[in-house]
């Protein structure tokens, strides 16, 4: 798996259309809430990804039996066992965190290991140990294991220490099935958030405030099988969106939800861009001249973070200096010494700030991938390069895009998988 790199041919435009698959960042918790329910939970337009993979593997591992095809996973969880997730397990997907929150309310007792996953700065657990002992959890921690306990869990009223997705995620599993009322204030509120109330919603929990940094949630007795479709990935919208505009090429992106992306519409009006949006799809249009703006990450439904990189490799094609701020990771501006590779002269101003001058030619070059983002951000940075680029450590691509490569190929690109 680690052995394969992409040979990009650059130069192509790109042409035709493109289907957008379901949300990694949904499907990982939404597959983490059905241990909450012993019924069998149906859920459709699973991405069919290496993340999803390693997810599986660990809910075999505590006693669940799932049914993957590639789209469609089912799950069931009669009988859930106590036992410690090794690291080897949660070592892969820094997403098995979003466990604890449910295997505590199923089991009223967690043992995992320290998650890993990508290479993102630090991203303390003390954001989920703060929301799930304000539900009553005892944590008795160590280095090297999670350890949490609970009698029972009990509604309460508390302010999240940082927006934290997973650790949202898990404050609002841990309280669908605790007894009272639970308020959750600078709740994060992303659209993966808001899709994982709806299921839940829809097993029988009762969630209010989806979609806003108040969510308000009144415990239930237990909750029942559904049936759930999940949401589209707006991550993977943007990416493709890019790859057009970057290549210069007509493409309709189909299969989307508009409403996820507004401020990066927004961004991408400043770089003069065009596009025509749809109920459900966007046409991206051939642009010239191309500006430069500042691009600055925040919460949803501000610019999100995991667009970053992808949206930076744009602004090597636009006139002037674009300033970049990434506000959210310390660790997320590594792809700059990939393209640096490529012909790009970023300034980098410390771990958070850089500027981009363009228009850059870039160059195609041997790089890696550092990140999932950044993999996908220089596979843009190839397709608009002159001549070939190999990019190593295509894994992590792998990790957060459904066939990445034949998405593009089918629109024009030229892409091999090399083993």
């Amino acid at each position: 798996m680690h052995t394969h790199r992409f040979l990009v041919t650059g130069g192509k435009k790109l042409e035709g259309i493109v289907q957008v698959g379901g949300s990694k960042n949904a499907a990982l918790p939404i597959i983490a809430a059905s241990l909450l329910t012993n019924e069998e939970v149906v859920l459709k337009n699973v991405p069919d990804i290496a993340d999803i993979a390693t997810m599986e593997h660990i809910l075999h591992y505590i006693g669940a039996e799932t049914d993957f095809d590639g789209k469609t996973f089912k799950v069931q969880a009669k009988k859930l066992k106590n036992v410690e997730i090794k690291h080897e397990l949660v070592s892969k997907l820094r997403g098995s965190s979003l466990l604890l929150g449910p295997l505590l309310a199923r089991n009223g007792e967690v043992k995992l290991a320290f998650p890993g996953g990508c290479v993102l700065g630090k991203r303390p657990i003390d954001a989920h140990l703060h929301a799930l002992e304000s539900l009553g959890a005892e944590v008795a921690d160590s280095k090297e294991v999670l350890h949490l306990k609970a009698k029972k869990l009990i509604g309460n009223k508390f302010t999240m220490t940082e927006a934290s997705v997973t650790a949202t995620e898990n404050a609002i599993m841990a309280a669908v099935l605790a007894e009272g009322k639970t308020t959750i204030r600078l709740a994060a509120c992303e659209p993966h958030v808001q899709d994982l109330c709806h299921f839940l919603n829809a097993m029988g929990a009762k969630i209010t405030g989806i979609g806003t940094h108040t969510v308000r949630i009144t415990g239930v007795k237990k909750l029942h099988g559904a049936e759930h479709r999940i949401t589209p990935d707006y991550l993977e919208t943007g990416t493709l969106v890019l790859a057009a505009a970057i290549t210069g090429g007509t493409v309709d992106v189909i299969d989307i939800v508009p409403e996820h992306l507004d401020i990066f519409w927004q961004k991408l009006r400043e770089v003069g861009v065009h596009f025509d949006l749809g109920r459900d799809s966007v046409r991206v249009l051939p642009s010239k001249n191309l500006r430069a703006i500042r691009l600055q990450t925040a919460i949803f439904p501000s610019f999100p973070t995991d667009l970053q990189a992808p949206f930076a490799t744009l602004l090597t094609q636009a006139k002037g200096k674009s300033f970049i701020f990434e506000t959210l990771f310390d660790g997320r501006l590594q792809y700059l010494y990939e393209l640096e590779k490529m012909g790009l002269r970023p300034k980098i101003l410390n771990a958070y700030q850089a500027e981009i001058e363009g228009p850059v030619k870039l160059q195609g070059a041997s790089v890696a991938s550092c990140d999932i983002r950044a993999g996908a951000a220089i596979v843009l940075a190839a397709l608009a390069a002159e001549g070939q680029t190999e990019i190593s450590n295509i894994y992590y691509i792998d990790r957060g895009y459904e066939r990445l490569d034949e998405k593009l190929n089918s629109i024009g690109a030229q892409i091999e998988r090399l083993k």
